[in-house]
């Protein structure tokens, strides 16, 4: 049972939670900083099991869409279902059960209704990512816009509203993401060109595509100036995006057109820094005045 259990939590890739959930919690802190609306215990929950469910439902979903082509890649075959350590029937109740939890676990902001309203459509939108390579080079935005919900959903959960805040840290995630997601890619170029998938890469090759990847990291970096200034945030945290400024240009520094072999280093490592520290450093800032 065990065993079976860390087989599901590495077909979602559970350490890569790390990515999103700490911006939806900065957007939380954020929010609950504001005088009429305190910290509670049961938003903080809610906001948790949400990001999990949701994120664990797309992510076994495009193992269910992609276990073909999963199969067929070097790179990808011995992923849980091809290599035959999960069956797919398995993995579409997991499927269907983190989706039913997800829409569940909306209910903990009653009396606030828009989670619980919105919970299907979000859910439908992340689910449909998977299949953004069968007909458009911009997948890697659709990953950044399910990814860029989390900051907007945490808001409108706790104050029942949209607002620029949340906005302009679903801006940073937008542009963030699309531009790691096209640095990671770039290992499947070769694959996606021959079976007919559209990725950037795989169009325009890796050379352009690393150039995308920079020119999407290099607006993340005005975003979180922009955010910075609009959001009345401190020395602490300008210290700190100057800082994940640096990591992000280190980061197109590891990967080159001629050297892909450290591409998995940029994507998770630096990655992981960068969302972890922007929470950090964004609470540290609030709490610092």
């Amino acid at each position: 049972m065990l065993q079976r259990l860390l087989h599901f939590l590495e077909l979602i890739r559970f350490s890569h939670t790390v990515f999103a959930l700490p911006f939806a919690l900065l957007s939380s802190v954020i929010a609950w900083h504001q005088s009429d609306s305190p910290f509670a215990w049961s938003q903080l929950v809610g906001i948790v099991l949400c990001m999990v469910f949701a994120r664990s439902a797309a992510m076994a979903f495009n193992r269910i869409v992609d276990w073909q082509f999963d199969a067929g890649n070097p790179r990808t075959a011995k992923r849980h279902i091809p290599a035959g350590l999960l069956s797919v029937t398995s993995v579409i109740a997991f499927t269907v059960a983190c989706s039913t939890a997800f829409v569940f676990s909306t209910a903990i902001f009653l009396p606030n209704r828009w989670p619980l309203i919105l919970s299907v459509p979000v859910l439908l939108f992340l689910l449909g990512y998977s299949f953004a390579k069968r007909f458009t080079v911009w997948c890697h935005y659709w990953l950044s816009a399910a990814l860029m919900l989390s900051p907007i959903a945490a808001w409108i959960a706790i104050r029942s509203e949209v607002a620029l805040t949340p906005a302009l840290l679903s801006a940073v995630i937008f542009f963030w993401v699309g531009g790691f997601d096209i640095l990671y890619a770039c290992q499947d170029a070769d694959f996606d060109r021959e079976h007919r998938l559209y990725s950037i890469p795989s169009r325009w090759g890796i050379p352009l595509a690393l150039r995308f990847a920079l020119l999407s990291h290099l607006l993340t970096i005005a975003a979180l100036f922009v955010l910075w200034h609009f959001a009345g945030l401190g020395i602490v945290f300008l210290i700190g995006i100057t800082v994940v400024a640096l990591l992000l240009l280190y980061e197109h520094w590891l990967v080159r057109p001629s050297d892909l072999t450290r591409v998995n280093l940029a994507f998770f490592n630096v990655n992981a820094v960068v969302s972890l520290g922007l929470f950090l450093i964004g609470v540290a800032d609030l709490f610092w005045r």
